[in-house]
């Protein structure tokens, strides 16, 4: 007897292949059979007129924190995500030196300024018993209700080796031999391989550059051939080139790190605008040039434009144009002050439209920004004006004109920054570039910079632009973008499809509705601390490993979801 029937569905297998009309029945966990079902089964639905999809495949994510007071990955699962890749950027939770108890918070504060989450939640809300990287995921395992995959992040393995010395110093011969061997230990408890940073815009919570950017090649190396010792392995990294255009030394070291591992490497986020349009293939020779070398290359992009808003009174990605941080890392009087000041103001201009301001220029067009959130009297009526036209009613310049609406706010204000590369010309390039074989649909940063952002339901509004919008991508090409690519790139056992022998993963929609809600902020983190969510919309049901979890858009309480380990889970995706 079957666990439940979804009868009828147009069934988009994930594959590439035409949708066909078809039963699909679950039996303990997986898909047992995809056709015309006579078999009798426990629970049933019709599903007539829906689209039956594996489960979104979410490949780069920060969910580490969060699953422990949010066993359903919210909003993602919601949005038909059924597995996650965490870990990523070189930052993990573990493994934590015991012999140091204060590496934990050196931990929180870090990921709190890195990545953008509460500290208030990631003290209260995560158990912090573990030592290994093993005992983490243990931590995890059984409570969770999506499936999970971590890499080990290479700041914590140098934390725990080198303690605060990781910060600013070289490892000895036998330190980097720890190094190695503590990598090794989390990858034979099913860590998915390696993630490392050397970006820029990656400081801990003491405003120091994070321990992994003061890696020496050599070290990236001999971490980069233990990866490919492991079964189901893989490496993700970040470098200061991946926000705008790669140096020739970046490329070097991507290239050396994905052949020394023959694993794959996966890099975010490639940001495409018609604006730049050298920069696409820029980022891309890393690829071809992995491919000759014996590696690969795989960058990841969005397929929706992420809105983001930030705040002069916080640390937003401004605080990353060359010259800025000092002036907006100031006390709140004193950077009033500053910003008020039309001599530094127009130093900060100038800085931001410089070439070293890179990725970052397309957030200094100021007066396309929208105001959000107000807190004076004097800033009545303005939420959801765009400051061109106050500034123009004013006969103020844009700049100006928004320091002076935040300074009335005690720089509180929230800001929305309009994209600027939403023109058809980008949109005909994003559909161009995401045909090239090593291009891969992701990057959503979920779980990370909370209040600041909501990548999670890119799939949603990018299978409903597919449907009902721009339609650069076919529905079943669409499908397979979310699902068996990412589920093949990670090498991943039994996912990404809807198969006979394949874990009943699986999402039901409504082609006629499938969307994402408007981002908006909610308190629900732990000490009420706050964070953008996003309604799924036309999202009937999603079922990891066989068992209901999203029913119209609720959780239902059930957490089936696995903690998804290198080897056990996961297969060798070789580059040779």
């Amino acid at each position: 007897m079957l666990d439940h029937l979804i009868k009828g569905a147009t069934v988009v297998d994930g594959t590439g292949a035409p949708g066909i009309t078809a039963d699909v029945g679950i039996r303990d966990g997986r898909i047992a059979v995809v056709g015309a079902v006579t078999e009798e089964s426990r629970t049933s639905e019709d599903a007539a007129g829906l689209i039956l999809a594996p489960g979104f495949v979410d490949p780069h994510t920060h969910y580490d924190a969060q699953l422990f007071w949010d066993p359903y990955a919210t909003p993602s699962l919601n949005h038909g995500v059924t597995t996650v890749a965490g870990g990523n950027c070189g930052f993990t939770l573990a493994p934590l030196n015991p012999a140091r108890p204060e590496d934990a918070d050196y931990t929180r504060r870090m990921m709190s300024k890195v990545e953008g989450m509460s500290l208030v939640a990631l003290e209260e809300g995560a158990p912090w018993s573990w030592s290994s990287f093993g005992e983490y995921l243990d931590a995890l395992e059984g409570r969770i209700a999506v499936n999970a995959g971590f890499m080990v992040g290479h700041c914590a393995l140098r934390r725990y080796v080198m303690g605060p010395d990781a910060v600013g110093g070289q490892p000895s011969a036998e330190q980097l031999d720890a190094m190695v061997g503590l990598l090794r230990e989390a990858m034979e408890a099913g860590a998915w391989g390696l993630s490392t940073t050397q970006s820029t815009s990656h400081s801990d919570g003491d405003g120091k550059p994070v321990a992994s950017r003061h890696a020496e090649p050599a070290e990236l190396l001999a971490l980069s051939r233990a990866v490919g010792e492991h079964e189901g392995t893989q490496i993700e990294a970040i470098v200061a080139g991946c926000l705008d255009q790669f140096s020739d030394d970046e490329i070097d070291l991507f290239v050396e790190m994905t052949a020394a591992a023959g694993r794959p490497l996966n890099w975010n986020v490639l940001t495409i605008d018609a604006a730049v349009p050298e920069r696409v293939p820029r980022q891309l020779e890393a690829s071809e040039r992995a491919r000759k070398a014996g590696g690969r290359i795989v960058a990841l992009t969005m397929p929706i434009l992420t809105p983001m808003n930030m705040s002069l009174g916080t640390f937003c990605a401004l605080n990353l144009i060359p010259g800025w941080g000092p002036v907006l890392g100031l006390p709140v009087k004193e950077r009033i002050a500053g910003l008020r000041d039309p001599d530094i103001r127009a130093e900060l201009l100038l800085r931001a439209r410089s070439k070293e301001a890179g990725v970052f220029r397309r957030l200094t067009h100021f007066g396309r920004y929208v105001i959000g959130d107000t807190y004076s009297e004097a800033n009545r009526g303005l939420t959801g004006r765009v400051v061109q036209d106050i500034a123009a009613e004013r006969g103020q310049e844009p700049f100006e004109c928004l320091v002076e609406i935040c300074a009335a706010d005690d720089l509180r204000t929230v800001l929305w920054p309009m994209p600027t590369d939403n023109d058809p010309d980008s949109w005909v390039l994003r559909a161009e570039t995401w045909r090239h074989e090593d291009v891969m649909l992701g990057g959503s940063d979920a779980g990370a910079h909370l209040d600041r952002m909501c990548g999670a339901p890119y799939t949603t509004r990018f299978l409903g632009d597919c449907l009902r919008g721009r339609k650069l991508v076919g529905l079943e090409q669409a499908v397979k973008m979310l699902t068996d690519d990412p589920a093949r790139l990670f090498g991943l056992r039994d996912r990404g499809r809807v198969q006979e022998g394949f874990h009943a993963d699986l999402v039901l929609f409504d082609p006629e509705r499938i969307d994402a809600g408007k981002a908006t902020l909610v308190h629900d983190l732990p000490g009420d601390s706050p964070r953008l969510d996003s309604k799924a919309v036309g999202v009937r049901a999603v079922w990891v490993n066989g068992v209901e979890a999203i029913r119209d858009d609720v959780v239902t309480g059930a957490v089936p979801g696995r903690v998804l380990r290198s080897g056990r889970d996961t297969r060798t995706v070789a580059t040779r």
